[in-house]
């Protein structure tokens, strides 16, 4: 399950340098998200950007989103929710 979060940020590494396929250190894709929703001013336009990318480039788009959604589900697992009962 992909959420809003686990999007974002797959979007964001999509927009970055790194190389399709490579298998980066957490801290490497963390800075690289960091550092593409900075230089694109947010997320919206990192999703802006993928967008583009797809209506340019549909055969590259593809895999390298592919990419950055299972990089970013490895490296960034979903948190367990914890509930508590209140009495």
């Amino acid at each position: 399950m992909t959420t809003i979060l686990s999007a974002a940020r797959a979007e964001a590494l999509f927009t970055t340098g790194l190389a399709t396929g490579s298998s980066p250190a957490f801290e490497v894709v963390d800075e690289a998200i960091r550092a593409a929703v900075r230089a694109h001013g947010g997320t919206r336009a990192c999703a802006a950007d993928v967008a583009a990318e797809f209506g340019d480039h549909p055969e590259l788009a593809l895999p390298r989103m592919r990419w950055a959604l299972d990089t970013v589900a490895l490296l960034y697992p979903p948190r367990r929710r914890h509930w508590a009962l209140v009495a």
